[in-house]
């Protein structure tokens, strides 16, 4: 599956860090204190930053790496100012599953020691003995990726549920004096995350069975917990992932699974297009089938929670039409 292309060049950045740090007089590392002071986190994406930040609340200072839409996270190239944040980091949230392994390298630039939380290892769907494979992009940037494994995680709200559970035992261990509140924050998180799965579970009963057609896996752990059926031919899926052409003759099966009425709804990512994904949008206008964009970071002005709802209620919406 596509991976961000993260074009980071350690040594360069190593050094450039070093120069920053060298003009901050007392520029250092903050370290884990029970003290009650503000707990620096660093996240990959803003949906694991709102997620730290909901369960926080007023005791941490989060910082996501990338937090704009207009940023897209497999051209994500990491600068040295990231790599100073990540320095100064008391707790790290990754997505894993070589969807941003350029906070990995980060780590791995500054030798920081703080822990870290990995979203993927957390889904039951991560394979036990976590094999890579490499994968190359459209840049002929090489990445390792777990094969056969999903890695957009983030649309699934069960693992959601238990990222925050783990975030808040990680901040109880940072501060124990607040660690009852973040426990409680957890929780609460986790009663939206319950409410949002029983959205799901109402389309399952409405729709089960009824065709989806997705540009890229994003939404599948959402799409296949719903009950829907992914009609979307491998090859597709996979080459638009990937950032390769799609094979016409796979091209041409796609478009008359769309007009032929197999896919009742159709998913692509709001932040990767292509002249494929644009010819698979225009299929489904011409058949009436209604065309949802999903994106892989937050839209500003919401936190996860409602970023998921809306999703659920869109796609619920799309399927009673």
């Amino acid at each position: 599956m596509r991976s961000p292309r993260t074009l980071l060049a350690l040594p360069l950045l190593a050094a450039a860090v070093a120069l920053t740090l060298s003009g901050c007089t007392g520029a250092a590392a903050s370290s884990p204190s029970s003290s009650g002071g503000t707990i620096q986190v660093v996240a990959s994406t803003n949906v694991y930053g709102d997620i730290a930040q909901t369960v926080g609340g007023s005791a941490v200072q989060v910082t996501s790496i990338i937090a704009n839409e207009s940023q897209d996270p497999h051209d994500f190239e990491a600068s040295a100012a990231d790599q100073l944040t990540v320095k100064n980091a008391q707790l790290l949230i990754e997505n894993g599953g070589g969807y941003d392994p350029f906070l990995d390298q980060l780590v791995q630039a500054t030798g920081s020691t703080a822990p870290m939380i990995t979203a993927a290892t957390l889904s039951p769907e991560y394979p036990a003995d976590g094999n890579t494979a490499e994968h190359k992009d459209d840049a002929d940037h090489a990445h390792d990726h777990l094969e056969g494994f999903n890695e957009h995680v983030f649309y699934d709200p069960a693992v959601m549920k238990t990222v925050a559970a783990k975030i808040a035992t990680e901040l109880g261990a940072l501060d124990p004096s607040q660690a009852a509140t973040f426990t409680a924050n957890a929780q609460a998180f986790g009663t939206q995350m319950d409410t949002i799965e029983q959205s799901i579970a109402t389309i399952a009963a409405a729709h089960a069975g009824a065709g989806v057609f997705v540009t890229e896996p994003l939404p599948l752990y959402l799409t296949d917990t719903a009950g829907l059926d992914n009609v979307t031919p491998v090859a597709f899926s996979e080459a638009v992932e990937g950032g390769q052409d799609v094979p016409p003759a796979t091209l041409l099966q796609a478009l008359a699974l769309i007009s032929d009425g197999s896919a009742k709804v159709v998913i692509v990512n709001a932040q990767a297009a292509g002249a494929e994904t644009t010819q698979v949008e225009d299929a489904a206008k011409a058949a009436n089938v209604p065309v949802l964009k999903f994106s892989e970071i937050l839209p500003a002005g919401q936190t996860y929670a409602q970023w998921m709802q809306q999703n659920v209620t869109q796609l619920a919406d799309a399927l009673g039409k």
